[in-house]
């Protein structure tokens, strides 16, 4: 298995004085749960595999393994921790000494930031690539004064040009690790330090739900919006289409050559029409026939992601997110297990959440045990 090209430090080694606790922040409860826990629960709730590093106190470590392997479950091995310096600047440079060979992209990810979605890691490493550091950031709402040392308004400050900046804040790696050996001061963040060595950094959007863990009062922000329950909705899909020699086989949104394909009004891929299905189940929006009628011509043909893409737009115009897709293929054909993990990121991009694909036979029985079609099965989760 290839090593991520990602790597992802989650800096966790600050004293966190001003929260009041006699422990460092990162390991504060938080509703039944450290804060760090919160924090690596977003990080691994990102779509792209990631190195993650935890940079805790020297006291901390063990501590900070134990939280990390429970929040990382089966990616356990991908998860490192390390102590952190008397500086953040000096734990960053200790998480940057940990890097794997193939990372060519690094995020720093403040581990008190804990609510942040794993969408805006997502973010800000596409972003990365497109070229140079980036930061997260919100416009600012508040009027905005500057004043002297006595307290005195000296002026009102055009807020059009200011933002508040976030974490996880990227950066290419090979940058990041040069502008890091060559700092001689302290900043406030990477962005600053990689600014100061000639980097070039842009902003994308950030989250309402990124703040930083500072105060009392922000924890306790922060235990009111865990508080607050989402609803949850399971919906059921399940589409048939019989072999066709002389179509081309769409499946899981590939293409399989040399396999016969599926008879349909579109391509005819089963298993993304059962996806469609059952998310439209779960929403109460009725089914795939009813919203975008089997029989239209502007559809002839046409590829599945048509019909998932605006599934999608049809839930989240209904206030709802896909929190994960399970589906199983029954038939003899194709050999799903040769190109599992294949379909499985094909349609986790397209879906935008986790898509899990397995596959059985009917042992002989029925039209699929006789080769003659293809079932798909699909079960989605949603929350709103």
């Amino acid at each position: 298995m290839s090593k991520p090209a990602v790597a992802i430090i989650v800096v966790a080694a600050g004293s966190g004085s001003r929260l009041g606790h006699a422990e460092p922040k990162a390991f504060v409860d938080l509703r039944g749960m450290p804060i760090l826990e919160h924090s690596l629960n977003g990080v691994f709730d990102s779509l792209e595999p990631a190195q993650v590093i935890v940079v805790a106190p020297k006291a901390k470590v063990s501590l900070a393994s134990a939280i990390a392997k429970r929040a990382a479950g089966a990616a356990a091995a991908s998860v490192t921790v390390v102590a952190g310096g008397d500086t953040r600047q000096a734990s960053v440079a200790a998480g940057l000494s940990l890097l794997d060979d193939g990372v060519d992209v690094v995020l720093v990810h403040d581990a008190a930031r804990a609510l942040t979605p794993g969408s805006l890691f997502d973010r800000v490493v596409s972003a990365v690539r497109a070229g140079g550091g980036v930061i997260p950031a919100l416009p600012v709402s508040d009027t905005v004064k500057r004043i002297d040392r006595h307290e005195k308004v000296l002026e009102t400050v055009d807020r059009r040009d200011l933002v508040q900046v976030q974490t996880p804040q990227g950066f290419p790696r090979a940058e990041l690790v040069a502008a890091y050996a060559g700092a001689s001061q302290e900043f406030t963040d990477d962005a600053a330090l990689f600014q100061d060595a000639g980097g070039a950094v842009t902003v994308v959007e950030g989250e309402a739900r990124a703040f930083k863990i500072t105060t009392p009062w922000d924890l306790r922000r922060a235990e009111n919006l865990l508080g607050v329950t989402s609803a949850i909705r399971t919906g059921i899909g399940v589409d048939v289409h019989a072999y066709d020699d002389s179509a081309p086989l769409w499946l899981g949104g590939l293409y399989w050559p040399d396999e016969p394909g599926l008879a349909g009004h579109s391509d005819g891929d089963a298993l993304v029409h059962a996806i469609c299905d059952a998310l439209l189940s779960a929403a109460g929006l009725g089914d795939m026939g009813s919203r975008f009628g089997v029989d239209d011509p502007r559809f002839a043909g046409a590829r599945s992601e048509v019909f998932l893409r605006e599934t999608l737009a049809l839930i989240a115009g209904s206030g709802f997110t896909v929190g994960n897709v399970a589906v199983q293929v029954i038939g003899t054909r194709p050999r799903l297990s040769p190109r599992r993990d294949e379909v499985e990121t094909r349609l986790t991009a397209l879906v935008g959440a986790p898509v899990s694909v397995s596959a059985t036979t009917s042992d002989g029985l029925g039209f699929t045990g006789r080769g003659e079609g293809l079932t798909a099965i699909a079960t989605a989760l949603l929350t709103s």
